[in-house]
């Protein structure tokens, strides 16, 4: 028999947890369907356990440097099962409260298995049926693993396996610059492994400004991670028990013997098993649900949310588009994603916070700007914590004064950026901040003084 909802919800990521919880609150009766792992990428292989390992890998690095401070820490070894530990404990917390919220949820009915679509209002997990004449996707995506002479001659990671690592790589060999390549390069050289990073790019962390990712590479370097760009024609071997890297770099040997690779080059949407064509549900050519600015499939009552519409691929956006959702059919409120001004950040340390269009990105377009930079140097909060990397970055449109984009790259940038965010997002001139009193001694503080130091964007 097919059992009869108001709505379903495929998938617990970000979006499908909450957005059944305001469906249930208002009285719909709800079916949500888990096939693996409550919580979705961000709490079981993505941001929490992720950020938990960085903070033990700067935890040992503020350790080694202990000496700075004045003070004397006795050397320092890490314990990778005790990091997995601390890990696997934080992670497996938020999975379960995920999980007992959803399963103890007044109007919510739990399924666990796989859905696949049998027409555009049914499902099937498992042996069960279930309809609705509204059905919300929220399946995330997955790793890639390219096509690339000898990898199926090895044994590799990704950012998934790299979560079930309980040793210390002798020698880490990472397969793409860009940000979750990053942040297990500089984590895992913390921790002790040499470290080795190959991009096929000229340049690191290649969606940002020039300025942005030479700045990264710069500090990697001061770690001794060993960085080739334009590494062209990657391939893999074995040699005795080393696994060999062979890549066509501007500069350094045409081989690389390490210990462990991780392939950090990509995602894939998990679009590919849900019987979509049975639902009328369009995709891209990469697999992402086609969506329109409200979230609504080519099917009509089939919704698709976070990283498998292609929209966003972070956590946040995720979690926005159930308030889009949400907003739209409980709210009367029409929200948009095009509403929404970029916004993320790279958890290397120091991070990279980022807010709307870079540098680049404006000048692209002709926008009549001015620019703003200031040096970590000159951040006194940064000096103070010896943490004085990198550097900030604004740009503003020279008639309107509204803020265009803006990068912190440094000690709490992940943080004082949201200050320059919610000024953007009230679309308010960038004055408003210059006229805020912030609290001394932050990094916060000195937005207004750069902003005090424009200068036309040639």
């Amino acid at each position: 028999m097919t059992a009869t909802y108001d709505a379903i919800v495929i998938g617990t990521g970000q979006a499908g947890p909450s957005l059944a919880a305001r469906l249930a609150k208002s009285g719909l009766k709800v079916a949500i369907v888990e096939r693996k792992l409550f919580g979705g990428t961000c709490v079981n292989t993505g941001c929490i356990p992720t950020k938990a390992m960085v903070a033990s890998a700067y935890c040992a690095h503020m350790v080694r440097r202990a000496a700075e401070f004045g003070a004397d820490a006795g050397g320092c070894s890490v314990d990778m099962r005790r990091v997995k530990a601390r890990k696997d404990a934080i992670s497996g917390k938020s999975r379960t409260t995920v999980e007992a919220w959803l399963k103890n949820m007044d109007n919510c009915t739990v399924y666990e298995g796989h859905a696949r679509f049998e027409s555009p209002q049914e499902i099937s997990v498992g042996p069960h049926r279930l309809s609705a004449k509204r059905i919300f996707i929220n399946v995330g995506g997955r790793a890639v693993a390219p096509q690339m002479p000898g990898l199926d001659q090895i044994e590799y990671l990704n950012n998934s396996s790299m979560m079930q690592v309980d040793y210390l790589p002798r020698h880490l060999i990472v397969v793409g610059g860009s940000y979750i390549g990053l942040e297990f390069g500089q984590m895992f050289r913390r921790f002790g492994s040499r470290v080795t990073i190959l991009e096929m790019g000229p340049r690191l962390a290649q969606r940002e400004d020039e300025d942005v990712s030479s700045a990264i590479q710069e500090i990697l370097a001061r770690e001794e991670i060993d960085v080739r760009l334009n590494s062209k024609c990657i391939g893999f071997s074995k040699r005795g028990e080393d696994i060999v890297a062979h890549a066509d770099c501007a500069v350094g040997a045409p081989e690389i013997a390490g210990s462990h690779v991780l392939l950090a080059v990509g995602r894939r949407p998990n679009t590919d098993d849900l019987g979509l064509q049975a639902a009328g549900v369009a995709v891209d050519a990469h697999g992402y649900i086609a969506v329109d600015d409200q979230l609504r499939t080519s099917a009509p009552g089939i919704w698709a949310l976070g990283d498998c519409n292609g929209k966003g691929a972070f956590t946040h956006t995720a979690y926005n588009d159930f308030e889009i959702v949400a907003a739209n059919l409980l709210d009367n409120d029409p929200r948009r994603v095009s509403d929404r001004i970029t916004a993320y950040a790279l958890y290397i340390d120091p991070p990279l916070g980022r807010a709307g269009m870079t540098e680049a990105e404006v000048r692209q377009i002709g926008r009549n700007a001015l620019v703003g930079k200031r040096p970590m140097t000159k951040v006194g909060r940064a000096v103070e914590k010896g943490e004085s990397q990198g550097f900030m970055k604004i740009v503003v449109d020279a008639q309107s004064k509204e803020i265009l984009g803006a990068a912190i790259l440094g000690t709490g940038g992940d943080e004082a950026i949201h200050s320059i965010l919610d000024v953007m997002y009230a679309k308010a001139p960038y004055t408003t901040i210059q006229r805020a009193v912030h609290i001394h001694p932050t990094v916060s503080e000195l937005i207004p003084t750069m902003l005090g130091d424009l200068h036309p964007l040639q």
